[in-house]
């Protein structure tokens, strides 16, 4: 598939033209926006589709980004400094969209940037695709917020129920979303990973000593974002556990965020490489021996699939991401992720058996092979295509029809008794 087939009308004399909305594209590095950002260039570089970005901002941001970024207004989260929530879309800022003529609404979050999209786009007459990035809902809990679960699901519901197609990372989450999305049309949009820069090559005995492991002391790997969220609490106590056997256990931590004082201080005897990237963060994590990942948070999980790249057994929660990855037993161990005895008890046996450990590893990096990260993009394109050549009516009608066709039995009838007070409204 190439982006040379993505034709809006039939002779059209200008390039395709997308309007990109997401909470976060470059002020805070993460999974999500690191995939917009590989997206973009791809869209740019393989066609020269002209892509503007809708997003808030900051004065210092994680990274340059990829495309014409525009600046939203937002305001910082209290408990969460780091990240901004978008306030919408101000007047200014919609006559910029509808100068811009975009031929796609890309929606990255249901936030109030993405329903202010969201409404544009029917003003507009233009597709909208939205992709599925972060589990919001399941963020609450960590921050004493767990009562707004039943709003928040029910607005999220709402927002994917009014784009045209929803793309999600996982089967499982996919069907999840098309049970509760009933006019958008459902997909799985998976993620790559860069096979030449993440590989086992890269592992490098020379660092592991700069590091102050010893040549025969197995590494058990943290990677990402230092939050809460990601399972730190359980990390930790998995950690003393796997100490109160082996009387040490050699840890090292890749990441950068705000728990990072409360994760030095439980952790004095891991290694905290701090904020890595590039060829520096293959070496460290191919360099490691087992690779822990607590968080049940993710939707897909990118550092799961570096690490397997990487040539590493992983110990996941078991959870849909986890095990859309991990083949129990084969690539790696699933715990049930509130359990830091069980998290313990699968790397106890990686630890001590590096025949084991390393057929696991062999395991994880062949099964990372399935994830290229062009013909992963390439899909994405498809849609676009898709969503481009069907009118309006066709693209919300044919959703409905995919949902309805996959459904249960008994959430299939109230559908279809439904669907007639849905269907007239399709057009406006």
């Amino acid at each position: 598939m190439t982006l040379e087939r993505l034709t809006i009308t039939p002779g059209a004399r200008r390039p395709p033209r997308i309007a990109l909305f997401s909470g976060n594209y470059n002020y805070t590095l993460d999974g999500a926006n690191k995939t917009l950002n590989r997206l973009v260039d791809h869209l740019q570089a393989q066609a020269g589709v002209e892509v503007r970005i809708y997003s808030p901002t900051s004065p210092q941001p994680a990274f340059p980004p990829v495309g014409e970024l525009i600046s939203v207004p937002s305001f910082r989260i209290p408990t969460r400094p780091d990240y901004r929530v978008a306030l919408g879309l101000t007047p200014a800022l919609q006559r910029d969209v509808e100068a811009f003529a975009p031929d796609i609404i890309h929606v990255s979050s249901p936030d109030p940037l993405g329903a202010a999209a969201l409404r544009l786009a029917r003003k507009l007459d233009a597709p909208v695709v939205a992709t599925v990035h972060t589990h919001f809902d399941g963020y609450l809990d960590y921050y004493a917020l767990g009562w707004l679960k039943p709003l928040l699901q029910s607005r999220v519901r709402a927002f994917y129920s009014g784009c045209d197609y929803v793309l999600a990372p996982t089967q499982p989450i996919a069907d999840q979303l098309q049970a509760e999305s009933a006019a958008a049309d459902v997909r799985v949009w998976a993620r790559g990973v860069d096979a030449q820069l993440f590989n086992p090559a890269r592992r490098s005995e020379a660092w592991r000593r700069e590091q102050g492991f010893g040549d025969d002391s197995p590494v058990v790997v943290f990677m990402g974002r230092v939050v809460m969220e990601k399972g730190l609490a359980i990390f930790v106590d998995a950690v003393r556990r796997l100490e109160q056997v082996t009387g040490s256990a050699s840890v090292l931590v890749i990441g950068d965020g705000p728990a990072l004082p409360w994760f030095r201080e439980q952790l004095p005897n891991a290694r905290f490489a701090g904020f890595l990237s590039g060829e520096t963060l293959a070496t460290a994590i191919a360099s490691g021996d087992v690779f822990f990942n607590p968080s049940a948070t993710e939707t897909f999980g990118n550092v799961n699939l570096e690490a397997m790249a990487s040539g590493l057994p992983l110990v996941c929660a078991d959870v849909p991401n986890s095990r859309t990855l991990v083949e129990h037993g084969r690539s790696g161990v699933l715990c049930r992720a509130d359990d830091a005895q069980a998290f313990c008890d699968a790397i106890l046996p990686l630890l001590s058996d590096p025949v084991r450990r390393v057929l696991m590893g062999r395991e994880a990096h062949r099964q990372s092979g399935a994830y290229s990260w062009s013909q992963i993009l390439d899909q994405i394109v498809g849609v676009y295509r898709e969503a481009v050549s069907t009118p309006r009516i066709g693209r919300r009608a044919h959703g409905a029809q995919r949902r309805l066709d996959t459904a249960t039995p008994r959430f299939r009838e109230s559908v279809y008794g439904a669907l007639g007070t849905v269907v007239p409204v399709l057009g406006e």
